[in-house]
């Protein structure tokens, strides 16, 4: 046995107080900059939920074709969503979908920023290489503790957690994407009097969009990768149908909604990647 040179509850208290003291300082402050968030997703939720069922899997079909052009692509996912549909599982179904939207969306707001801030300076990425890792490997019940003290269990520790393990890939994809910029292109940039933001937008952004666009896909597959953890702290959606279904040890419910999740994660790949493709594609035709 390993000897125990320090009593591990020294390090168990301080941690504990310094979150109580945490909690108790910027709960509020912190509940109300979320809480655009949460509206965003009620109002995602609302919306799905009201819609027809046709109406959805026509606006599937809609960005599908048009981000592939192919119809066997359009007819794939729209029979993908009906299948959903007939296992008895649309409105769960939908629930998800408006989390994975709302966390995809803050992931771009995070990740691309924080991408080309890396991808600007050494030392930024040097310092945000180790956070990322921590941020990827560490299990998220860890940080899901402190989520709940700030904010109980709902929706906003969901999302928050989502979003903490299903950003890094974007974040070191757009960095990649901007730092494989040819520099011969830049030089030719600068020589046109471009100035930084200029170069960015005109010149490393479009270069960098199948790896931004990489990113994105990356980014919602681990986030579907939430939804069962999600539903242990408050969010409804097809992770609830999972979790009841091992509480009570109903194989059927826990399958069918684990087939739902899988045609969800099909749905939101095979779009990005057709994005993803269509700006390759236009980047070799425009060179």
């Amino acid at each position: 046995m390993f000897p125990e040179l320090v009593d591990p509850r020294v390090f168990r208290g301080g941690i504990d107080d310094f979150v109580d003291v945490f909690v108790i300082e910027w709960a509020t402050f912190l509940e109300q900059l979320f809480n655009p968030f949460l509206q965003l997703l009620n109002l995602f939720e609302s919306m799905l939920l009201s819609s027809p069922w046709w109406l959805i899997v026509a606006l599937v079909g809609a960005v599908a074709y048009a981000g592939a052009r192919k119809w066997s692509l359009v007819a794939l996912l729209c029979g993908a969503m009906l299948v959903m549909g007939f296992l008895g599982l649309w409105e769960d179904g939908m629930r998800t979908l408006a989390l994975m939207l709302v966390c995809t969306l803050i992931s771009i707001l995070v990740g691309v920023p924080l991408g080309i801030f890396m991808s600007w300076s050494n030392r930024f990425r040097s310092m945000m290489l180790p956070v990322l890792d921590i941020m990827q490997t560490m299990p998220s019940f860890v940080y899901l503790i402190p989520a709940i003290m700030l904010f109980g269990p709902g929706k906003i520790p969901a999302v928050l957690a989502t979003v903490i393990y299903a950003v890094p890939p974007l974040i070191r994809l757009t960095d990649l994407g901007i730092r494989m910029v040819d520099t011969e292109i830049m030089e030719a940039a600068e020589s046109f009097g471009a100035n930084r933001m200029q170069k960015l937008v005109w010149v490393q952004m479009p270069l960098a969009l199948p790896n931004i666009m990489a990113g994105i896909n990356q980014a919602t597959m681990m986030a579907l990768a939430m939804v069962v953890v999600a539903s242990m702290i408050g969010a409804q959606g097809l992770g609830y149908q999972v979790l009841q279904g091992i509480t009570r040890l109903e194989v059927g419910r826990g399958l069918l909604a684990g087939i739902a999740i899988v045609i969800l994660a099909v749905v939101f790949d095979r779009i990005t990647q057709a994005y993803g493709k269509r700006a390759q594609a236009h980047l070799h035709t425009n060179s």
